[in-house]
């Protein structure tokens, strides 16, 4: 696919083509990151050019020793092990609010690919890293509002725990100035032991469509409410 350009072959391993490929590969991780740092994510754009240009760098390396050294080892071998390699990088983007909500998996899982994609960059698989780059940079940035609308819905779960004082009819009228349904309202007992609350299971029917996290952080500041998460 690729032809010599200024002398150099980019099928094979020489000074042009590392140099094109590691340019590529810069290039092409920065373009996605660009997106999440705009987000404010703690991956931005560095992070995601130093990962796409340490895999290719990697594959280049691998390609070298394999013609180095032909006949030793697995040339795939180092680019495997970028693969496993890069889960330390997702880990630390990944969170837990206090609403009990994951953040930074988009960003993890952009890592990962990005990384996928500076190996094929390395090794010299230039579409397949191209047509790679346009599809992660289409589902970070393109499908953020259907992920969006999808999760969005009326029916909800919730344990909820009263305050001290708080009764059953308390939390109903609330719901009921909401315009919130109830389906389903089972009493439970409290989690942890807390003997001097009234626990319940509630399945409900918000009047508009919302995102789940936002309804149960809603829900922890009614004057009524104690405790409160989805299940």
């Amino acid at each position: 696919m690729f032809h010599c350009w200024f002398g150099f072959c980019l099928d094979t391993l020489n000074v042009g083509s590392i140099f094109f490929r590691l340019a590529l590969a810069v290039l092409l991780g920065g373009i996605i990151g660009l997106e999440r740092g705009f987000k404010g994510r703690a991956a931005g754009m560095r992070t995601y050019m130093l990962v796409s240009l340490g895999a290719a760098l990697v594959m280049i390396t691998n390609e070298y020793m394999f013609h180095m050294f032909p006949g030793v080892g697995d040339p795939a071998r180092m680019g495997a092990q970028v693969i496993s390699g890069i889960g330390f990088l997702g880990a630390g983007t990944i969170i837990v609010t206090r609403d009990k909500q994951i953040k930074g998996l988009t960003t993890a899982a952009g890592l990962w690919a990005s990384a996928s994609m500076g190996l094929a960059v390395g090794v010299g698989f230039y579409a397949g890293a191209l047509i790679g780059a346009m599809f992660i940079l289409f589902v970070t940035t393109g499908m953020h509002r259907l992920d969006i609308k999808i999760s969005k819905s009326r029916a909800i779960d919730l344990y909820v725990e009263l305050k001290e004082g708080s009764s059953i009819p308390d939390l109903l009228r609330v719901l009921r100035e909401r315009g919130i349904k109830v389906v389903h309202l089972e009493i439970v007992k409290a989690k942890y032991d807390r003997q001097d609350r009234t626990s319940m299971m509630l399945s409900l029917l918000l009047p508009t469509r919302k995102m789940h996290f936002e309804f149960v952080a809603e829900v922890s500041t009614w004057a009524c409410v104690g405790f409160v998460e989805e299940v």
